[in-house]
């Protein structure tokens, strides 16, 4: 009698190496940006979130601006800034491939005001459709 062994979640575990790549390139990134990079459109820039692709040759870079500040500015720089940061990187970290950076500007906090003011409405209007004493 042969046994299956292709049962589902039998197989092998997902990686966590992506994750821990990750977050080694976000600090780097961050880093960077505090203390070596001049670029006056990243002055403010902050790098949310990485996401690698399984075999490590590709990052996805996620940043924020402050308020007010504009964000297609600072996708210009950080395009621009591209090569410094893969060569950093490859000095910084030990990895057969520097991963290809590519930027993403993080809509994140806008959605968050968004529902947040959506929520205070609802709040507003439910106070005012209460009778009152």
């Amino acid at each position: 009698m042969d046994f299956d062994f292709t049962l589902p979640g039998l197989g092998k575990p997902k990686s966590t190496r992506p994750e821990r790549v990750a977050e080694a390139i976000q600090h780097e990134l961050s880093l960077l940006l505090l203390q070596k990079v001049r670029d006056e459109r990243l002055s403010q820039v902050t790098i949310s979130n990485v996401q690698m692709s399984p075999d490590l040759k590709r990052a996805k870079v996620f940043f924020l601006v402050p308020k007010g500040a504009s964000s297609a500015r600072a996708l210009k720089g950080m395009e621009r800034a591209r090569g410094f940061f893969r060569s950093s990187i490859a000095r910084a970290m030990n990895l057969r491939y520097t991963p290809d950076l590519v930027f993403f500007y993080d809509h994140q906090n806008e959605e968050i005001e968004r529902l947040d003011e959506i929520f205070a409405q609802i709040h507003r209007e439910k106070k005012a459709d209460e009778p009152h004493d």
